[in-house]
């Protein structure tokens, strides 16, 4: 972290973990609609403690391996565990007990439209804590500040925030529970350059304060290289994973054109001049909620 900027991480090549720094192993993964494949017998572990970068071309399956893990969409075949329990042995009550261990922002932060921030935070702490109402709204207080919004922001709706705002209005919802892994959706999508930057420091800064182990699907070439331990790469219905360096120096064509693409050349982490971000000094005010 530099003048309150996140910075790329150093990216070691990464030692193999024993089980028990595992929170999610997936084996032989095949999920798929209708007679459309989109992963077959996919293997994937995320570390305890890491930030895992999920990147692909449109239709690889990014938001449907998120979805498919946290159990909103079912899997045609294979295994997976999630902090060591194989989530299709659970009952109904184990599986409720599981998903509080787990955050999830989903795109544009899912608010419901019709409740004040504060009441979204509210919601899983009303259905899952059992503590009373004085204390609920407390932390709710503590959450909302915790993302970066200004505490006149728990009594707006949805509609009356910036897109940034709203993302980190569902962040705040997404850590009410204190989870051991956050979920995270495109989460810079749709904001400034100035925003995504400012976003990226508060996840970096969020996992390092709470111990988060973090899943986070995106395109952002800025976030991958800033926040990112390692990286898995959807491609031919299957996943590739490494560190940034590890996955430059790959041959296969679509990692290749991702990582070493115009866009990619403008980035400093690629050797470039930086034209495609903004120098350290314009993104001062990327603290600051877009």
């Amino acid at each position: 972290m530099t003048d309150g900027i996140a910075v790329p991480r150093d990216q070691p090549a990464s030692p193999v973990p024993s089980d028990s720094a595992l929170v999610i192993r997936v084996r032989g993964l095949v999920t798929r609609f209708g007679s459309q494949t989109v992963h077959d017998h996919l293997d994937l572990d995320v570390h305890r403690g890491e930030v895992l970068g999920v990147v692909g071309g449109s239709g690889s399956g990014k938001s449907v391996l998120l979805r498919t893990i946290i159990g909103l969409n079912h899997a045609a075949a294979g295994t997976i565990e999630v902090l060591g329990q194989d989530t299709a042995t659970l009952s109904a009550a184990q599986t409720t007990a599981l998903q509080t261990r787990w955050g999830v922002l989903f795109q544009d932060g899912a608010l419901f439209s019709a409740m004040t921030v504060s009441e979204n935070v509210e919601v899983p702490l009303r259905e899952h804590s059992g503590l009373p109402a004085s204390l609920i709204e407390e932390i709710a207080r503590v959450k909302i500040g915790m993302v970066g919004l200004p505490g006149s922001a728990a009594t707006k709706l949805p509609s009356e925030l910036s897109g940034g705002m709203r993302k980190r209005a569902g962040l705040a919802r997404a850590l009410a529970m204190d989870p051991e892994i956050l979920f995270l959706d495109e989460p810079t999508a749709g904001l400034d350059p100035i925003g995504a930057a400012g976003f990226d420091q508060l996840i970096q800064d969020l996992q390092s304060s709470l111990g988060l182990t973090v899943f986070m699907v995106t395109h952002d070439l800025d976030s991958l290289a800033a926040i990112c331990d390692r990286i898995a790469v959807l491609t031919d219905k299957r996943v590739t994973v490494g560190t940034l360096e590890e996955l430059r120096r790959l041959d296969h064509p679509w990692i290749r054109a991702y990582f070493h693409g115009v866009r990619a050349q403008e980035r400093t982490w690629a050797g470039g001049s930086g034209a495609g971000g903004l120098a350290a000094d314009d993104l001062a005010a990327a603290a600051q909620p877009a």
